[in-house]
């Protein structure tokens, strides 16, 4: 019985585990092999050994592009949860033309990132742009070294903001209504129940809204490609993701330093994870009973 029982449990995880290994595990050892070839795509690969992975250490220009990625995510993580959880916290009162907004907050996370990036691209510009005209002010949005960075941010905030303020207030909506209650009766004022009784239950949210938020920030392509190609005025949104894709499909097509950079930028979102994981592991509570 239990050897039938074990028999049927794996059959019920072969199609994830199936999954797990077409579509996660296997690219990854083809990414590690990869990054040990020298291939442009035209002549077979070639085997280099750690020659990419010196090359991509050593190269100032990933470096570069790593300093622009750290400095885009610290751009969009803290306004996209803040702005997020004031979101979540004002819908959740149940006000008149709540439900329509939440539809509205929701639309451009779904919507096609490349096609919200040509769009903005069109509001963004200096000289027939939508942004400009309503302002009345001149200002090379996407061509300036100054503007280019937090104006491709300002877009993924825009784009990201309902998808946060969505699991923000599903995390409200699962507090128990008799804490705040009680709180109220302890003489809390409305800051006061938020801070030491809301915030604290919305740990377990805001865990997964800055993991999230965080490897989708370092992974972010669509939108910076769309808006500012090329790696943008001076290089100044040339990402990790953007230097990727240029050094395999662009230049000197090198698909074996390309997956280096690939590995690496998985590496540092391995670590930036566990560290958040060890941070918030003693501070989430999931009981609310």
């Amino acid at each position: 019985m239990a050897r039938r029982e074990t028999a049927t449990g794996y059959a019920l995880l072969a199609p994830s585990l199936i999954g797990i290994l077409a579509f996660l595990l296997l690219p990854i050892g083809v990414v590690v092999w990869l990054s040990l070839q020298q291939w442009d795509l035209l002549f077979p690969p070639q085997f280099v050994g750690l020659d990419n992975w010196a090359s991509v250490l050593t190269d100032p220009t990933f470096g570069r592009s790593a300093l622009i990625s750290v400095l885009f995510v610290l751009l969009v993580i803290p306004v996209q949860t803040a702005l997020g959880l004031l979101l979540a916290t004002l819908l959740s009162r149940g006000l008149p033309g709540s439900a329509f907004l939440r539809v509205i907050y929701v639309i451009p996370w779904m919507c096609a990132p490349l096609a919200l990036g040509v769009v903005w691209r069109w509001i963004f510009s200096p000289s027939d742009g939508a942004l400009n005209a309503l302002t009345g002010v001149y200002v090379e949005w996407l061509s300036s070294p100054v503007f280019a960075l937090p104006a491709v941010a300002a877009v993924s905030i825009w784009s990201q903001v309902g998808y946060v303020t969505l699991f923000f207030m599903a995390g409200l909506a699962a507090i128990p209504t008799t804490l705040i209650d009680a709180a109220r009766v302890d003489g809390a004022n409305a800051w006061q129940t938020f801070w030491r009784v809301k915030l604290p239950l919305l740990r377990p949210t805001m865990f997964f809204v800055l993991v999230t938020g965080v490897i989708a920030s370092f992974q972010a392509f669509d939108q910076i490609y769309a808006l500012t190609p090329n790696g943008g005025p001076q290089g100044t949104t040339d990402v990790i993701a953007t230097r990727i894709y240029d050094e395999a499909f662009r230049g000197s097509s090198d698909l074996g330093r390309a997956s280096v950079m690939a590995l690496l930028l998985f590496l540092v979102l391995v670590v930036i994870t566990l560290a958040q994981q060890r941070y918030f592991r003693s501070r989430i509570t999931y009981d609310l009973s």
